[in-house]
């Protein structure tokens, strides 16, 4: 069925998803190994999509004049919107065969338009074999673990392909919303310069010149003092209001607070052995026992390959920071845990707020930050949308393993936000001279 997906477009109809988490059930009634069924839908992703590249790059273009192309309402389009199609997979072949591989519909699609494209077979093959590998693995394991409950696992592997789409959807209608905002750029300036020589605005510059001065230094974005440290204290601020109100309904039991037992029961009352298998997984991204070693890692990288000393300093003062941050608010509120009958594994000391979330918020925010830096805008998004969904995850699990209460996690998540906003801040101001527009892509150091 996997190999049928691509080569015959039957993944429309019977996404191959579905036959793979059936493999996975059949193995863990013993009814053959594992690793058959791992291999096997692998190898059938990866040969499905190798035919349905050859068949798209031998026939697809008449086969989509002699089809969709004789509809009257697609005729005069399918030509301009094929090569912009062709373009866009060309761009971005690498993560279009890969990330394509986890949704039904570009499961289906972007082998084809690879092969419509002329992309490199080799190339091609690369991100197929590894899209293959990983997407047989996930859902044959998916349903190895999941046994009798498969049809559960089945529409939530439905819904996460859905969800994929969406992302890759807004994604890009985003990078062309950008796009055309960088191309209107110059005329936003020549817009500006007009509006400023207008009588009433130029006589609020003459009338004020060091506050009109000073807002324009403000929203400069080719200086790190300009836009960059604006949007950051605007941030920062956001979240310090956020912390503060979630503070006080948790010391007051108002609001926010009253709403806790609901989500915790709500939240319980969906546990499956297979899914609190993975929360108790998931929620060591937030815990220190990762989190040190990944730092380190990456203290070596920048210092070693980089000599970016300003970055490191940056993460280690945020990480170390918001543990202290955490662990002073703890005492203060002392707020007690979920009742112990709700838990999930074994902890100790208050709730509020909660520690893996702030800790999260302030490593994986800060090292997409530094990540960040000197990249593409599309390499930029993988990396904030990597680094956001990390969070979420470990956020989610302190509720679901019942160590936490919501406000707990929301007011990690403020905590750790409003303390990264303050030590950018801080980097900010203390950066001399001014910067370009755009970070330089190398070095990628610690530059706006």
């Amino acid at each position: 069925m996997p190999a049928l997906e691509a080569s015959a477009f039957l993944g429309f109809i019977f996404p191959g998803e579905v036959a793979v988490i059936l493999g996975g059930v059949v193995a863990s009634q013993g009814r053959a190994p594992l690793w058959a069924f791992i291999v096997a839908a692998a190898s059938g992703a990866i040969v499905g999509d190798s035919i349905g590249y050859f068949v798209g790059r031998r026939w697809g273009s008449q086969l989509l004049h002699g089809t969709l192309g004789r509809l009257p309402v697609l005729r005069g389009h399918l030509d301009r919107n094929l090569e912009a199609a062709e373009a866009y997979v060309r761009r971005r072949k690498g993560s279009a065969v890969f990330f394509g591989r986890f949704t039904a519909a570009l499961r289906v699609l972007v082998p084809s338009l690879a092969g419509i494209s002329r992309v490199h077979y080799p190339s091609f093959l690369a991100y197929n074999v590894a899209g293959g590998i990983a997407w047989g693995t996930g859902f044959t394991l998916l349903g190895y673990f999941a046994g009798a409950s498969y049809k559960q696992i089945e529409k939530i592997a439905g819904r996460i392909g859905l969800l994929l789409l969406v992302l890759i959807l807004v994604g890009l209608i985003l990078s062309q919303l950008i796009r055309r905002l960088n191309q209107r750029s110059r005329r936003l300036g020549a817009f500006g310069e007009r509006l400023a020589a207008t009588p009433a605005v130029a006589w609020v510059g003459t009338r004020f010149p060091g506050q009109v001065r000073w807002i324009r230094e403000r929203l400069d974005p080719s200086t790190p003092r300009g836009f960059w440290l604006t949007f950051t204290a605007a941030a920062g601020l956001l979240a310090v209001w956020a912390f503060a109100g979630l503070t006080q309904d948790v010391v007051w039991h108002d609001e926010m607070a009253l709403f806790d037992p609901h989500v915790e029961t709500w939240v319980v009352a969906q546990r499956t052995a297979w899914l609190s298998s993975g929360m108790e997984i998931v929620t060591w991204l937030g815990s220190l026992v990762v989190i040190v070693p990944l730092l380190l890692t990456t203290l070596v990288i920048l210092i070693a390959r980089r000599r970016d000393w300003m970055g490191t300093a940056l993460l280690v003062i945020t990480v170390a920071g918001a543990v202290a941050l955490y662990d002073l608010v703890k005492l203060v509120v002392g707020r007690p845990r979920p009742p112990p009958t709700l838990w999930i594994g074994h902890y100790s000391g208050t709730a509020f707020p909660s520690g893996h979330a702030t800790q999260a918020v302030a490593f994986y925010g800060t090292l997409a930050i530094l990540l960040s830096l000197g990249r593409s805008l599309g390499a930029r998004a993988v990396v904030w949308i990597g680094a956001g969904l990390v969070t979420i995850a470990v956020g989610a699990s302190r509720l679901y393993l019942g160590a936490h209460w919501l406000t707990d996690v929301l007011g990690g998540y403020a905590l750790g936000a409003a303390w990264v906003a303050l030590v950018v801040a801080i980097s900010l101001l203390r950066i001399q001279g001014h910067a370009g527009p755009r970070p330089p892509v190398r070095p990628a150091r610690w530059t706006p």
